[in-house]
């Protein structure tokens, strides 16, 4: 099994079960007895987990993690911390186990050319791209002014003042949504990296403190576009972000493609003709 590095540091260590359920109870905004009937639990068996006086089962373990809704990296820690094994494997994107996702992704990015598409991990690393994408944003990294680490990663890049920011003529409008939904993603606990990553993009220097607002930025039209200076040309692009929808890996859980669309004629024939 190929570890991804530091994903079991991400909650505190020596954490008990009932802690644990107390906290994603509380992120999920439900009440014991919320939780109770939803897993068909008393609320006073409830009570006992979370403050210790009673163990779970396995079963009990999955059933409350279900019912809440918690990642899959989460549920492993949860069975750890009440004495038992793991339920998921945790593979980096590389792994021989996740050859078959490997493929899909693969075959995605292939038949989205000649528009980008790229997949991210949990922490908005590009890892892998198809040949629109690096013909498109390869050709801005010359220009970028920021640390090697960052240059990889979707958020930084759009984020700092010396990456992608300057060559989107609606920058404001258009990572506004990103930002958005790393709040969402902190909040709900989906992703453990997204409230840092957040605040690490809103420390930036000409960031505006409206983007911090948890319901920053809205547009009228049907689709947030992104109206990129591409040389002589502006281009105005669109994004879809898709994720596994039964993934039975915790690693696999938090990848994301994420396809880039023209939102004109205009568009389309510059990227065909890049391509």
């Amino acid at each position: 099994m190929h570890d991804v590095p530091d994903r079991a540091q991400r909650q505190p260590k020596n954490v008990s079960f009932g802690g644990m359920l107390k906290h994603w109870r509380v992120a999920r905004r439900m009440s014991q007895l919320v939780l109770a009937e939803e897993a068909r639990i008393s609320s006073r068996h409830l009570c006992f987990l979370e403050t210790g006086r009673s163990q779970p089962s396995r079963e009990m373990v999955q059933l409350l993690a279900n019912a809440l809704d918690i990642p899959l990296i989460a549920q492993n820690q949860m069975l750890l911390a009440a004495g038992f094994a793991p339920a998921y494997g945790v593979h980096d994107l590389d792994a021989p186990e996740l050859a078959q996702a490997q493929r899909a992704f693969e075959f995605i990015l292939k038949q989205q050319e000649p528009y980008p598409a790229i997949v991210i991990d949990e922490a908005w690393n590009v890892r892998r791209r198809n040949t629109a994408s690096i013909k498109l944003f390869g050709s801005f990294q010359p220009h970028y002014a920021m640390d090697d680490k960052l240059k990889n990663n979707v958020m930084h890049a759009l984020c700092h003042p010396h990456g992608l920011r300057p060559f989107i003529l609606n920058w404001q409008e258009f990572t506004a949504p990103f930002i958005h939904l790393l709040y969402r993603e902190g909040m709900h606990a989906l992703n453990p990296m997204a409230a840092r990553l957040r605040e690490e993009l809103l420390a930036y220097p000409g960031v505006p403190e409206c983007l911090a607002a948890s319901d920053a930025g809205c547009s009228d039209g049907p689709l947030q576009t992104m109206r990129l200076r591409f040389g002589g040309e502006i281009l105005s692009l669109f994004t879809t972000l898709t994720t596994f929808a039964m993934p039975r890996d915790a690693g696999l859980q938090q990848i994301k493609i994420e396809c880039f669309f023209p939102a004109d004629e205009a568009t389309a024939a510059v990227l065909n003709k890049i391509h």
